[in-house]
């Protein structure tokens, strides 16, 4: 048995969320435990006390440290930045590192959270100002992701509160704005808007190649995923029962037009090919092959329109979300097909 560490309570029949037994977080899909990085932070001898608290100042969950010095301040919080990022892995590093005289207590002894004053990521910056117009355009991006009224040339990217997932966003901005592309390792080894902007103007910085059509072959190749299914529906005979099947009810009210309903799902299967693609086999190897649309006449569902009342409809239901779906269009494989019931 894995004990979860959540906290639940019963409410009129339903198990409700009440919080966890210890400070478990989560942070952009990690399960982060600030005490780990408390404990770090604590071992360090220019640190008296340390306290790593979530906040979500800026509308992002952020790992805020807040350490009262041992001793003499200068430099701390980098070198604490630096410390953390040596030992700790990338989303376990705080976003800010802010030095008080003492950490705020509650009557009773405890650490006053609420009273933990928000990180000033502005009085971070102050560089020197843009001196071309790629630096200008570069220091309006990172204010404007990372919620600052200015950024200097020569501030960081991280230093002033950015992660990898903001990162991310970033270089997306800069590849739609400036047209260059730009990796993570880059922004990494150089975060700085000067850093950046010597990367554009080099050559190595170009963006990457536009999407065109090319031709289509006579046989089409599985990708990766498509492979993967179409081995297990073999392994398991998965063609044999819905292995893949994805039910879906909806309870329309009023009177139904077929007509239309069978006219939208058309449009449908019309707009996505993967709708109309089955995957037989040649010899053992599977391919993809995709059915052309009617260009204005409807399908027809697989199995006739029928009414059935409410309590009639939870087994025909059942029966439909099990069985196996027909191909229309060829023999194969055939993931996407629909069967309908009304």
């Amino acid at each position: 048995m894995y004990r979860t560490g959540d906290l639940a309570r019963w409410q009129d029949g339903r198990l409700m969320f009440a919080g966890r037994a210890d400070e478990q977080v989560k942070i952009r899909g990690y399960r982060v435990e600030p005490g780990e990085i408390e404990a770090l932070l604590a071992a360090c001898d220019d640190v008296a006390r340390a306290a790593v608290v979530v906040r979500e100042d800026t509308g992002e969950k952020r790992l805020v440290a807040y350490v009262v010095p041992a001793g003499d301040d200068r430099g701390l919080a980098a070198r604490l930045r630096d410390l953390a990022a040596e030992r700790l892995p990338e989303y376990m590093v705080p976003a800010a590192f802010v030095v008080l005289d003492a950490l705020p207590l509650t009557p009773n002894g405890k650490l006053d959270r609420r009273a933990l004053p928000a990180p000033d990521f502005g009085g971070l910056t102050g560089g020197r100002a843009p001196a071309t117009p790629v630096e200008e355009l570069l220091c309006g991006l990172y204010a404007e992701l990372l919620g600052l009224d200015r950024v200097g040339a020569d501030d960081s990217f991280f230093d002033l509160g950015g992660d990898s997932l903001l990162g991310m966003r970033l270089l997306a901005r800069v590849r739609a704005v400036l047209g260059v592309e730009i990796s993570i390792g880059e922004l990494f080894t150089g975060p700085t808007p000067a850093d950046l902007a010597r990367l554009a103007d080099s050559t190595g910085g170009a963006a990457r190649p536009a999407l065109t059509p090319r031709p289509r072959p006579d046989v089409v190749p599985l990708s990766y995923g498509q492979q993967r299914m179409w081995f297990l529906n073999r392994l398991e005979k998965a063609g044999a029962g819905a292995g893949y099947n994805v039910p879906l009810a909806v309870r329309l009210r009023g009177a139904l037009d077929i007509a239309a309903l069978l006219a939208a799902l058309a449009d449908v299967a019309d707009r996505h090919e993967t709708l109309r693609t089955i995957y037989p086999d040649r010899d053992g190897t599977p391919a993809r092959r995709s059915s052309p649309a009617p260009p204005h006449t409807p399908a027809s569902p697989s199995t006739p329109p029928a009414r059935t009342s409410a309590t009639c409809c939870a087994p025909r239901l059942s029966t439909a979300s099990t069985s196996p779906a027909t191909c229309p269009g060829g023999s194969g494989w055939c993931p996407s097909a629909t069967t309908s019931t009304y």
